[in-house]
């Protein structure tokens, strides 16, 4: 079995999940899945960064310690793992000892080579994002913008990492390896950004500015910046398992790309004689009628409301079918409730009722074997075949939305197919010719509705577990024959229902006004 590790990047511990956070975790997830069922022995890793001057002054804020404020809004994360069904193998938390020893290791290796020195730093910098600003930084006028907040001018003495001698290094690095960020515009970014000379990277704060960190392992003095531990634990927490991290991928979103984890991340490896990971995936943002939701604007979605209306399969395949990886998407409630109506409700949902149904009314509960196959017949199984032959290729290439579009286009399909053959009508004919074709049709739709069934486990895991169970069948450990057209239905006995996609209770209407006197 081939590895394949997958990381998520590392939430930020200074507040409650939100709908970027819930999508990562569901496409990270939908990678993980699809790679088990491709046969790979997958490892996926998330996790929470605990570290910094935010996670600091918010424990202040409310008055208990780092640690503790750090272990409330990890469990809100686990939590939303759990609500989501997310197949993750390991949660890490920065504040972990196995974590801090990776990077104190990795601190004072640097440090011996005479990779990081220290030096009188005097510029400014943004709390908010806890970054040394540049001059470049500035907007042309003269301001900064919105997103470093406050910005204030210091004079200190820091530890820095010699960055910019890497620079050739990386800029070569990412003209040799074209596919090293996907989708591939954004690695063009990246080398945009690198045209630009690098400074070194200041990689510490006195403690006496922040106390929440881990201290440096050569002067205690200081901890480290948050960016220089976060970082590296996709590498903490697999140090004891080389073959997993030689199949390392971290799929991120578009605003943390450039520069942690396009520049700091590689150069640091590269620095440190580790391995470089496979790749980098990174995802788009989530925007409501053409801005970007945040807390900030108060646009921001909660994803677990969502989840506790209409489950998290509904949500996690509008997720995966409305976004194509890499670019923003749009997600309002009426914009999933056409999906949820549209696909899962009246086409997936239907489907699943209508096999059972007709099962149920017209054999007894048991899918026959097909007796005849005619140009209808035909024709769906090859669609069939040409949904499955792209479906994969698709689904390698993170284009699940495309691939999910397919698989709607063959439900469509087989919906339609029973509209023609109507087997109401075949049902009351005493024809023997008319019976065999009824028996056809419904071990036609029962293989159709399996086929789909196996396509889309992936993203709908809990849904697609339920349909086996009322359809008396368990798939194979080959999950590559599951998508071969068959007659593995054949003598299975169904139930009679299932309600999958339960319409939404209409909005309550505000009670008339009382007319007065």
């Amino acid at each position: 079995m081939k590895s394949f590790y997958i990381t998520t990047a590392i939430d930020y511990a200074n507040g409650s999940p939100h709908l970027g956070h819930a999508y990562e975790k569901v496409l990270t997830d939908t990678i993980a899945r699809f790679r088990r069922q491709m046969g790979d022995r997958v490892h996926f890793l998330t996790g929470v960064d605990e570290h910094g001057q935010k996670v600091q002054a918010s424990a202040k804020k409310k008055g208990i310690p780092p640690q503790q404020f750090c272990d409330e809004v990890s469990e809100e994360f686990r939590a939303l793992l759990r609500k989501l069904n997310i197949s993750n193998d390991d949660f890490i938390r920065t504040t972990e000892k196995r974590h801090k020893q990776v990077v104190r290791a990795v601190l004072q290796q640097l440090f011996d080579k005479g990779e990081i020195y220290k030096a009188e730093y005097t510029g400014f910098y943004s709390t908010r994002q806890e970054q040394f600003l540049q001059e470049k930084d500035r907007l042309p006028d003269g301001t900064w913008p919105e997103l470093f907040g406050e910005v204030t001018e210091i004079a200190e003495s820091n530890y820095f990492f010699r960055l910019k001698q890497y620079q050739e290094w990386l800029v070569n690095f990412l003209a040799k390896n074209e596919n090293f960020i996907f989708p591939q515009y954004r690695q063009k970014q990246v080398q945009e950004f690198l045209k630009e000379p690098l400074n070194d990277l200041c990689i510490s704060r006195p403690r006496e500015r922040l106390e929440w960190g881990i201290s440096l392992p050569f002067d205690d003095g200081y901890v480290t910046y948050v960016w220089f531990d976060a970082l590296l634990n996709y590498y903490s927490a697999v140090v004891d398992r080389p073959g997993v991290w030689a199949e390392a991928h971290h799929v991120i979103g578009k605003d943390i790309l450039v520069p942690p984890h396009a520049v700091y991340w590689p150069i640091m490896l590269k620095a440190a004689g580790i391995s470089l990971p496979k790749g980098i995936i990174a995802h788009g943002w989530w925007m409501t009628r053409g801005s970007k939701m945040s807390k900030s604007t108060g646009n921001a979605l909660n994803p677990l409301d969502l989840v506790a209306e209409f489950g998290a399969d509904a949500f996690r395949y509008f997720l995966i079918r409305e976004m194509n990886v890499g670019q923003d998407s749009d997600f309002t409630r009426e914009q999933f409730l056409v999906r949820y109506n549209s696909e899962l409700a009246n086409n997936f949902g239907n489907l699943v009722n209508r096999t059972l149904n007709m099962a149920t009314r017209f054999s007894a509960g048991v899918v026959p074997a097909a007796e005849v196959e005619e140009e209808l017949e035909k024709s769906l199984r090859d669609l069939w075949t040409k949904t499955r032959d792209e479906f994969i290729p698709q689904c390698e290439g993170y284009q699940f939305h495309t691939a999910l579009e397919r698989a709607m286009v063959f439900l469509t399909e087989t919906n339609a197919y029973i509209e023609k053959r109507a087997p109401w009508k075949l049902g009351k004919s005493t024809e023997a010719k008319d019976q065999a074709l009824l028996r056809t049709v419904l071990a036609t739709i029962a293989e159709a509705l399996r086929l789909v069934v196996a396509a889309v486990q992936h993203v709908m895991p809990s849904t697609t577990e339920k349909i086996n169970a009322v359809l008396g069948y368990t798939p194979g450990a080959v999950w590559r024959d599951e998508l071969n057209w068959g007659d593995k239905l054949t003598g299975a006995k169904v139930a009679g229902a299932l309600v999958l996609f339960p319409r939404p209770a209409p909005p309550e209407k505000a009670p008339a006004p009382v007319a007065k006197g």
